[in-house]
């Protein structure tokens, strides 16, 4: 993984009501597991609309794309479930509701009941595994007192079904506004164009039933 602050650490630029342009990407791939182009600078697509899906063909301008953010909720906001041996942490503001912890682990993430997450409800080896699939960030545990939420992976960028772009291993992300993922390491971005939450994935893709049959 490239050490964080150097010059030739891969970056994603956030692009005011236009594309992500990304710098220095090694890997890219899309949902099924193939490898996807890459050059020294490429522009990838967030309004939703291009017909060259991920990348940006300009149709942004077309449409009257717009990249603010609506929402104005605490990025870094997040709620803590203690349990007897983890704790587990939870950030609902850049949770891009990808499913995989409330169908993995239904015992722990429980979408019927209140308070939603129960850390005793599996040992802490099952939730472990399942919040280290958190794509988004917004799922993170402690044991003894220590955070555990990024891994070790080479930096890349990958193109989810139907869904946000999943960005891992550091990534360095650049928005003029200067928000900042609460994980540097895995974060979410929007690619549909209708998060409220910009750049960041807030689930808005299924309301708006976003399709890309090539990735």
């Amino acid at each position: 993984m490239t050490p964080e602050g150097t010059s030739d650490r891969p970056a994603v630029a956030c692009s005011e009501n236009g594309p992500y342009i990304v710098k220095r990407l090694e890997h890219l791939r899309n949902s099924k597991g193939e490898t996807l182009p890459t050059r020294a600078t490429i522009a990838l697509c967030r309004c939703g609309h291009s017909s060259k899906k991920p990348f940006c063909d300009g149709t942004h301008a077309k449409v009257g794309f717009s990249s603010v953010r609506e929402s104005d909720r605490d990025i870094q906001r997040r709620k803590d479930y203690v349990g007897k041996g983890i704790t587990i942490h939870d950030n609902r503001t850049i949770c891009s509701h990808a499913g995989f912890c409330t169908s993995r682990l239904k015992t722990v993430f429980r979408m019927d009941a209140k308070p939603w997450i129960d850390p005793d409800g599996a040992d802490a080896a099952a939730i472990i595994e399942t919040v280290r699939q958190c794509p988004s960030g917004a799922l993170s545990y402690s044991i003894d007192g220590v955070e555990h939420r990024d891994q070790d992976r080479e930096p890349t960028i990958t193109v989810s079904k139907n869904g946000p772009l999943y960005v891992t291993g550091g990534v360095q992300m650049e928005d003029a506004s200067g928000l900042q993922p609460p994980s540097r390491e895995h974060y979410a971005l929007c690619r549909c164009g209708a998060s409220k939450n910009k750049p960041f994935c807030d689930g808005s893709h299924w309301q708006v039933k976003f399709q890309d049959e090539k990735n």
